[in-house]
C-alpha cells in the first residue's frame, strides 16, 4: 500500500505546480518513490510509462501492484494542464490548445504536422516580461515561469496525440521549438532541465534528437553565453527583428541592456562552439522595420557578425486584435528577402500557420482572460 502523502506531495502553493516525475532526476525520482513506500525500482517503471507509453494512465500500467496503484501514479504523475479549447485549421494539420494549469495559468502550444516532421511550439513562461509590443504575450505581462514538469507535460501531450492519430495516421512528435509564451532563457534552469529530458533516451526522458530543438531568446546575452557552454547541439534562435539599435530598442526593450552587436556576437560564440548555424527570427511589420535599407543592413550586419553560420527566418507578422501593428505586403516582403540574399545570407519566409485560429503565441490566452472578464 501507498503510504502518507510525504511534504513534498502536498497541495501546492498558488503558483507552485505539484512536483512531478518530471521535475525530478532520476536520483531524485527513486527517493520520492521509495517517500511513498515503493521499492525504488518503481521510479524506472513510471518513467517507462510516462516517457515511453506516453501515458500516465494507472489503469495501463499492469506491471504496478493493483493495490494502491491509482494513488501512487497520482502523487508521481499528477495532472498538470488540463484543456480549456482546442482549435484546428490548415486542414487539420496545425492544432493549438490552451491549458489551464493546476493555479488556474493559462498556457498555450501549438502542433503542426508537415510531410516530414511533426513540430511543436512549446511555452516555457505563461505570459512573457520582455515587453515586445507588437506580441500579444508581451503585451500581457509575465504571470509565472513554468515548471520543468509543465513544459515536458506539453510535449508529452503533443507527443501521445500525434501517435494516437491526430493527424490521420500515427505520426512520431520530432521537433520542438521553445517559441511560444515566455522568453526561455529568462526560464533557464527549467528549460534546461526540460531539454536533457527531452533528448534523454527512455526511460530517463523522451529520446527527441537535440539537433531536432530549438531554443529561441531576444537576447539574454549572460544567458546565451551560459548555453553556450552546456555543450548541447540545439539550434539558437534570436529574434531580432531589426538590424539598428535605435528601431530594435522599440521592438525589443531588452536591447537597451544589450545591443545587437553584443548579442550577436554572443550568438557567433554559440556557432563557433556548436558548429550549428544560428536562426535569426524577423517578423515583417508594415513600414516599421521592412524598408529596403533595412534588408540590405541586416544581411551585412548577420554576415560580418556571423559569416555562413546564419539563416534568417523571416516572419509574416500575426497581428492581434486592436493591434497598430500590421504584416508587410507580400511584394514588400518578397522584395526584403531578396535584398538579405543578395547579402549572401540565407533568408527564407516562415510557412505561416493557424492565423485563423489566434495562433500566434498569447492570443488565445488572451481571449480567454477577455471571457473571464
Amino acid at each position: 500500500m501507498t503510504k502518507s502523502l510525504p511534504l513534498i506531495f502536498t497541495a501546492p502553493r498558488r503558483g507552485k505546480p505539484p512536483v512531478h516525475l518530471a521535475d525530478l532526476d532520476p536520483a531524485a525520482r527513486k527517493e520520492a518513490v521509495k517517500a511513498l513506500g515503493q521499492p525504488t525500482f518503481r521510479a524506472d517503471q513510471l518513467a517507462r510509462h510516462y516517457f515511453g507509453g506516453l501515458t500516465r494512465d494507472a489503469e495501463l500500467m499492469s506491471d504496478l501492484p493493483s493495490a494502491g496503484r491509482q494513488e501512487f501514479v497520482d502523487a508521481m504523475l499528477p495532472e498538470l494542464l488540463s484543456p480549456v479549447r482546442s482549435m484546428a485549421t490548415d486542414s487539420g494539420d496545425t492544432r493549438k490548445t490552451l491549458w489551464r494549469a493546476h493555479d488556474g495559468t493559462l498556457i498555450e502550444s501549438v502542433l503542426m504536422a508537415y510531410q516530414d516532421r511533426v513540430t511543436l511550439c512549446v511555452s516555457s513562461q505563461a505570459g512573457c516580461g520582455m515587453a515586445c509590443p507588437f506580441c500579444a504575450t508581451g503585451q500581457g505581462g509575465l504571470d509565472r515561469n513554468l515548471s520543468a514538469g509543465e513544459i515536458i507535460e506539453q510535449v508529452r501531450l503533443a507527443a501521445a496525440a500525434a501517435k494516437d492519430g491526430a493527424f490521420g495516421e500515427p505520426r512520431r512528435l520530432s521537433n520542438i521549438v521553445f517559441m511560444g509564451m515566455g522568453e526561455p532563457l529568462a526560464n533557464y534552469k527549467r528549460v534546461l532541465q526540460a531539454v536533457r529530458m527531452i533528448t534523454d533516451p527512455n526511460p530517463g526522458g523522451l529520446g527527441i534528437s537535440a539537433r531536432s530543438i530549438t531554443v529561441s531568446t531576444v537576447g539574454l546575452l549572460p544567458a546565451i553565453d551560459k548555453l553556450t557552454e552546456e555543450g548541447l547541439q540545439v539550434r539558437l534562435a534570436v529574434s531580432l527583428h531589426a538590424p539598428d539599435d535605435e528601431l530594435r530598442d522599440t521592438l525589443v526593450p531588452v536591447n537597451e541592456r544589450w545591443k545587437i552587436a553584443e548579442v550577436l556576437a554572443g550568438a557567433r560564440r554559440y556557432a563557433d562552439r556548436t558548429g550549428r548555424r544560428v536562426s535569426i527570427e524577423y517578423a515583417l511589420i508594415k513600414e516599421i522595420n521592412d524598408q529596403g535599407w533595412r534588408a540590405d543592413l541586416l544581411g551585412k550586419v548577420l554576415k560580418d557578425a556571423l559569416g555562413h553560420l546564419v539563416h534568417v527566418n523571416l516572419i509574416p507578422l500575426n497581428p492581434t486584435p486592436g493591434s497598430k501593428w500590421d504584416a508587410s505586403p507580400k511584394v514588400v516582403q518578397d522584395e526584403f528577402v531578396r535584398r538579405v540574399q543578395a547579402q549572401g545570407v540565407t533568408c527564407t519566409v516562415r510557412d505561416t500557420r493557424g492565423q485563423d485560429i489566434d495562433a500566434a503565441c498569447g492570443q488565445l490566452a488572451a481571449s480567454e482572460k477577455d471571457k473571464q472578464q
